[in-house]
């Protein structure tokens, strides 16, 4: 009897650690894509997408940085179509981004789609992000061809084009210890 109360509460600190860190990382996720997303439309209405392109490659590494620098979580973006080479998905990232896609294939909402799990004496958080009409000026099918010019100097080898709205454009993705 005592094995079995000591087993549930382990598991009940347990889950509810893992609700706080789960917490935590949406926080994190809200304020860093928040910032990012501000970044976006600034750079947007002050040049278009051709400005734009900078946030990306110059202000979001910036925000990460900061975002890692000032918190216990460290966050990333991922994607099944990279632009950038360092953001290309690991084994496990690759694994959930898959899920994501037949989450949403089954009718899920993007927009809520998230996932956490521990590893190790790692916490992992992965939350999708969808493609939203903004996002097609860059990453859509039909990319003005100046865009397309400097796209392809900055990121030779990109994949992230040919999305639509709505489609899992990638993921924001989150450890932090256990």
């Amino acid at each position: 009897m005592k094995k079995t109360v000591l087993l549930l509460s382990t598991l009940l600190l347990t889950s509810l650690a893992h609700a706080d860190q789960a917490m935590v990382a949406k926080k994190t996720i809200k304020a860093f894509g928040g910032a990012l997303k501000q970044e976006l439309v600034k750079a947007m209405k002050e040049g278009g997408p051709m400005n734009a392109i900078s946030t990306c490659n110059i202000k979001a590494p910036e925000l990460t940085m900061q975002t890692n620098k000032d918190s216990s979580a460290k966050i990333s973006r991922t994607s099944l179509k990279n632009r950038n080479p360092g953001n290309a998905p690991n084994e496990w990232q690759r694994a959930v981004l898959l899920k994501f896609e037949q989450r949403k294939a089954a009718g899920e909402d993007v927009m809520k789609m998230a996932y956490s799990e521990v590893v190790g004496d790692e916490f992992r958080f992965m939350k999708a992000i969808p493609t939203d009409d903004v996002c097609l000026k860059c990453h859509g099918s039909n990319i003005d061809p100046k865009v397309t010019a400097l796209l392809d100097k900055l990121y030779p080898g990109d994949k992230a084009r040919g999305y639509k709205k709505g489609d899992i454009r990638g993921a924001f993705y989150i450890t932090m210890p256990k």
